[in-house]
């Protein structure tokens, strides 16, 4: 998430180590070479947050490597797909004073983003108009509601991948079915699809907590506050209320650490949270969005998202989340990494109605490859690629990518997996490994 993808990724997550870290680093690594002469490789990249405004966007000195980075993409000879997991575009990492659209709407948003992007988004579309490689995009939670007609007004041409619901898709190559690529918000209480929530305000909005958290964020990092403007009132645990007040609870105990990580400088009844996206209209205050309590040990309410902790499963079921997760510790675990790699393990390799080995996320902005058994003791990778923004403060590196080898008819013959770090334009690999499909 920065947030929420990189801060909300602070939130959405910890750390997990790679496994088979090599960390070894040569300017001669070609990583989009087979050794031969077939196209058959997938390169996966995610997380890169193209902002519409340089001055706050997380990706801006990162942007020139990146152009860099998918040149050399265009120009491989083995490379056969370039899958983008999510958060391409960010309507999300924007301060909270500033009203996203301008007063006007997403299709000249996502122009803007065009325009002050203009080096990156010509190298996509370089590689798209030519027709050598595939280039497929699935939707992340920084890209929500970002449609696909605006998608495909700045890259014409391009695979979208997505669900039947608007911000959620998973693409599996037809050349390798075993593979499944999505971003990962899905299972994630803060950040996935809520088209339950707040209907009376914002009539169909699908616009999740994360969103707001990351608004605050932002504004934190333009106003490089330190000592916050006002204090979160404690609240106490409601004994007597039930399943419902103790997940509440949870829920406000994680606001009260995100708000305390990312000080503002404004008082927290200020109505300042401008929104005028995705059906809000209204300007709301930090009180809005923390649960409070009136009394000592009483009734915990909380202004948006009112009963959000009572519709968890109705939100997984709407969200195709296959095995189900707990509430209480979607909501403990919103901030963890780690809890991004074990639902891709739940959901795709312990899961029996699966048959996928192979599992990329994105949002977690902690690239990493970990090797594991299936529920049938079948050998099974998951890696997460990582992100592009300028300051990762969730992983250790930026300008992540993967790519994947599939096997060839030689009965000895594996799917490589591998991990790389492309910091300062050299190429580093992180993490490898390999299985047979």
């Amino acid at each position: 998430m920065r947030l929420l993808s990189a801060f909300f990724v602070m939130l959405i997550l910890s750390a997990c180590s790679s496994c088979n870290k090599s960390d070894s680093t040569d300017s001669e690594i070609n990583p989009f070479s087979n050794g031969g002469n077939e196209r058959n490789m997938i390169v996966v990249i995610s997380d890169i947050h193209l902002g519409a405004d340089l001055d706050y966007a997380e990706i801006n000195v990162n942007l020139n490597s990146l152009e860099s980075f998918l040149e050399k993409v265009r120009v491989a000879p083995n490379v056969k797909e370039l899958v983008i997991a999510g958060d391409l575009l960010d309507e999300w990492y924007v301060p909270a004073t500033i009203n996203t659209y301008q007063g006007r709407d997403q299709a000249d948003f996502v122009q803007r983003i065009a325009t002050a992007n203009e080096g990156v988004i010509d190298a996509f579309n370089n590689i798209i108009q030519e027709k050598k490689i595939k280039v497929t995009y699935v939707p992340g939670n920084h890209d929500l509601t970002v449609t696909a007609e605006n998608v495909n007004l700045i890259f014409p041409g391009i695979n979208q991948e997505r669900d039947d619901e608007q911000g959620l898709g998973t693409y599996s190559p037809s050349s390798m079915p075993e593979l499944a690529i999505e971003h990962g918000h899905r299972y994630n209480f803060f950040c996935a699809p809520d088209p339950i929530s707040n209907q009376d305000i914002a009539p169909g909005t699908i616009t999740p907590p994360g969103y707001f958290f990351t608004r605050i964020a932002a504004l934190h990092h333009v106003q490089d506050c330190n000592t916050a403007g006002d204090t979160t009132p404690d609240i106490t645990q409601n004994s007597s209320g039930g399943a419902s007040q103790n997940s509440l609870f949870a829920y406000w105990n994680l606001w009260k650490w995100a708000i305390n990580a990312l000080p503002i400088e404004n008082q927290f009844d200020e109505n300042m949270i401008v929104t005028n996206f995705d059906g809000f209209t209204g300007t709301y205050s930090v009180n809005d969005l923390i649960p409070y309590q009136t009394t000592p040990g009483g009734l915990i309410d909380v202004n948006l998202y009112k009963g959000i902790q009572d519709t968890w499963n109705q939100r997984q079921a709407l969200n195709h989340v296959v095995v189900n997760i707990p509430v209480n510790q979607a909501i403990a675990n919103s901030a963890s990494s780690t809890e991004s790699d074990n639902q891709a393990n739940n959901q795709y390799f312990l899961n029996p109605d699966s048959d996928k080995r192979i599992v990329i996320f994105g949002h977690s902005h902690d690239a990493k490859l970990i090797s594991s058994e299936n529920y049938q003791g079948h050998k099974s990778i998951y890696v997460n690629s990582g992100t592009w923004i300028d300051h990762n403060k969730v992983g250790s590196t930026t300008m992540n990518f993967v790519v994947i080898t599939p096997q060839n008819a030689d009965a000895l013959s594996q799917t490589k997996v591998k991990v790389y770090n492309y910091q300062g334009k050299v190429v580093t690999k992180m993490a490898e490994d390999s299985l047979r499909l």
